[in-house]
């Protein structure tokens, strides 16, 4: 292709349109045709972080002519956009983005796992530093008394650390500010922006006519604060958008597929197609939803779709879902749907359109920003227009407006939610409770439903002999259950270990898929697994009694062993804390009806309010009835099932031992045994709002002290900076009052106990 220079163009130009034209190129070839007249592009836009980004992305792409349809995607930050054949250019897609200030990359790049806007941030955070360290230094000789000639150089310094450092440093509230301006609206950074470089502009030029006061310690440690709390906000929602991708890594990549003479490949799961017949072995995960084919059986764990704590048998015919677990055989199944009708996509995409509900939830301190920036711009305007009208110089009323803007800015109200949700989650961390999202103290108090799953949740998530099991017949037990990966056999085996029990020798041992374990002790068959299975060499055919596991030993009656999964600690003491809060409670789980009544009787839930065998969809459509009828939800759950409806509540919260595709979707983990936790995060989000609001008050109030008196000329901008660091240390201290507060009311329970790991893990 062609590199020479169009005419009247420099050779830079020539390759930026020759740039231009391989990203078009590339993008055009990138469309997707999907048979019914519609082309499918993709987009990656790392720039994307807010609701508003999404809101404004999408409204601007439907309204280009040709295009059907546009989805942002907050989670990978990619936009799918649908356009039809009206769509003349489709690099115009590419053009519309980029005209609205977000740089486009061209399909589905990979970072390696580096994140450029962290990096961006960390970068000017050390340079504000190190500006405001220096700065700040120099001051305390400008302030201990230092004569004029001193005074004078230092100052002239100090604006040559704090120019190139605030200029540098504060670009994400420039880029952000001048962002909000050129769409015609405010935000919180246009007053900053505003105020930092006009107070350091003033600065510098007192400081080389030799003037009298210079304020360069106020932008700089302004912006180093900032950035403080824009990094841990950054990290904090990078690491709430995980959940997807931690999902998409339990997904098959491919499978065996069986073709008609028997012949076999290796296909990758977007070559899937129903009707393929596909051979899955044991200890790998079915790549899509399908049946069973004739002749084949094992055991399936399908915690990640509904939950349930056993391993389920199945056989020809049984449907099974993507994302299930195979434990005993291989098996064939048929194929009934792609990779992108699956079970496990639907649960993507339900946790990528809860993570941008999400997103658009709007904070209590934004609320207030969006009234108080048009305020501080207004009372500095008319301050300026008020002294020059009254015949006062251009720099007095420069000097006027400036104190307006320095007195009022935001930095109060900017720290008045962070330093309240720091304290907050000290608090928390000390009980061992983790705070993931910073929204989530507000969410968690704005709770006024709460909905538990069962297995995991409710119940710890190990399963134990309910029956009082003698240590001979554990002993022979466990000599076969010793010797298999079935979770039923491992709880076996653990019991035994639990007692020091050490299993008798067990040989010929194998392992019939579907059946159970069979081999003999001490020269006599024995059989450990399904009913029919274990009584064929039973001396009883028709022994009475029901049970998870069936135990025989040649020439003995079979032995029935039933599971039971214990209450988790603390579990009768949350249900009491949150009746006192007159808080309805729910149970949804994928379990079966009768271990799910069983649970929700003994905590005390009413029946209408449990539910079962419940699919990941049913909880988060449940969820959603459930906000739309009594208002915010506040779900606890632990599994892989549980990840939509973690991310589809208002607020959620799971324990430590959960999937890591719901630690990743939830607000809150905690890594205690106890549930108790759970009625602890509540209180002490309660508390953290209630500071919240204090310190918007007290931020407030002083704005209406202190602006005034700024505005008649009564304080100078020095003063106006040091007004606003006063007002900043009263928030400070109102939030470490948060400490006492909750400690001399005691509405915190006793701490946790250690933090648990279990042996066996069930979905």
């Amino acid at each position: 292709m062609s590199t020479c220079c169009a005419p009247g163009l420099g050779s830079e130009d020539a390759v930026q349109i020759e740039e231009g034209r391989l990203r078009a190129e590339e993008f055009v070839r990138s469309g997707r045709d999907d048979g019914h007249g519609l082309t499918h592009y993709m987009l990656t836009v790392p720039s994307i972080h807010c609701a508003d980004c999404i809101v404004k992305l999408e409204n601007a792409l439907t309204k280009t002519p040709g295009v059907c349809q546009a989805r942002v995607n907050f989670s990978t930050r990619r936009v799918a956009v649908a356009a039809s054949a009206a769509l003349a250019d489709p690099f115009e897609i590419v053009r519309t983005v980029e005209k609205l200030g977000y740089p486009v990359l061209v399909g589905t790049a990979n970072d390696n796992g580096r994140d450029p806007v962290l990096a961006g941030l960390m970068r000017a955070l050390v340079v504000a530093g190190f500006g405001a360290a220096n700065v700040m230094l120099l001051s305390v000789s400008i302030w201990a008394g230092a004569d004029h000639a001193t005074r004078a150089l230092f100052q002239l310094i100090s604006g040559l650390i704090a120019v190139p450092a605030v200029l540098y440093a504060g670009q994400p509230f420039y880029r952000s500010a001048y962002g909000a301006l050129r769409r015609g609206q405010l935000n919180m950074d246009v007053p900053i922006a505003i105020g930092v470089l006009l107070t350091l502009g003033n600065s510098f030029y007192e400081a080389t006519i030799g003037g009298g006061e210079t304020w360069f310690e106020a932008p700089v440690m302004l912006i180093f604060f900032l950035l403080v709390g824009r990094v841990l906000d950054h990290v904090m929602r990078e690491k709430a958008r995980s959940g997807i991708s931690n999902l998409s890594r339990i997904a098959a990549r491919g499978a065996i597929r069986i073709g008609a003479d028997g012949a076999s490949s290796f296909i990758s799961v977007e070559e899937i197609r129903p009707g393929m017949v596909l051979e899955v072995a044991a200890g790998e995960r079915f790549p899509v939803d399908g049946v069973i084919a004739a002749g084949q059986a094992s055991d399936i764990d399908r915690s990640l779709a509904t939950g349930e704590s056993l391993p389920v048998p199945v056989r020809a015919g049984d449907r099974i879902e993507a994302g299930a677990l195979n434990l005993s055989a291989p098996v064939r199944m048929e194929a009934t749907a792609d990779a992108e009708h699956s079970l496990i996509q639907e649960m993507m995409r339900l946790m990528e359109a809860a993570e941008q509900g999400k997103a658009s939830y709007v904070r209590l301190g934004d609320r207030i920003s969006s009234i108080y920036a048009p305020f501080v711009h207004l009372a500095a305007a008319l301050t300026f227009a008020g002294w020059m009208l009254t015949g006062h110089s251009a720099h007095a009323a420069f000097s006027a407006a400036v104190a307006v803007l320095i007195i009022t800015c935001p930095c109060a109200l900017g720290l008045a939610v962070p330093v309240a949700q720091v304290v907050g989650a000290g608090l928390l961390l000390k009980r061992g409770i983790l705070v993931r999202t910073g929204s989530a103290f507000e969410r968690m108090a704005e709770a006024k439903v709460v909905v538990f799953d069962k297995t995991g949740t409710l119940t710890l998530p190990t399963l134990a002999l309910d029956q009082q099991t003698g240590d001979a017949d554990l002993a022979r037990m466990a000599s076969l259950a010793a010797r298999s990966r079935h979770p039923l056999s491992v709880a076996i085996a653990a019991e035994a270990r639990l007692r020091g029990i050490v299993p008798p020798e067990a040989t010929e041992v194998v392992e019939r898929p579907g059946f159970g374990m069979e081999g003999r002790i001490g020269g006599l068959p024995a059989r450990l697994g399904r009913r029919d299975f274990v009584q064929a060499i039973a001396a009883d055919e028709d022994e009475a009694g029901t049970g998870d596991l069936w135990f025989a030993i040649g020439g003995a009656r079979a032995t029935p062993i039933r599971m039971r999964a214990e209450l988790r600690p603390g579990s009768e003491a949350a249900m009491q804390a949150f009746d006192r809060a007159r808080l309805p409670r729910y149970l949804l789980s994928g379990d079966a009806p009768e271990p799910a009544a069983e649970v929700g009787a003994r905590l005390g839930f009413s029946p209408d309010h449990v539910g079962a065998r419940v699919s990941p969809a049913g909880k988060a459509e449940r969820i959603a009835q459930l906000e739309a009828a009594e208002g915010p939800v506040l779900f606890v759950g632990d599994g892989i099932n549980d990840a939509p409806a973690l991310g589809a509540a208002h607020v959620s919260i799971t324990p430590a031992d959960a999937s890591e595709v719901g630690r990743a979707n939830a607000d809150f983990v905690f890594t205690g045994r106890s549930l108790t936790a759970v009625s602890d995060s509540l209180v002490v989000s309660k508390a953290v709002l209630a500071c919240v609001r204090e310190n918007m008050a007290l931020a407030i109030g002083y704005n209406m002290i202190a602006v005034p008196l700024a505005v008649i000329g009564l304080v100078t901008p020095l003063g106006a900076a040091i007004a606003m660091s006063t007002s900043s240390l009263i928030v400070v201290g109102n939030s470490l009052r948060l400490r006492l507060k909750l400690r001399d009311e005691a509405k915190v329970s006793a701490p946790p106990a250690a933090a648990y790991r279990p042996e066996v893990r069930f979905g």
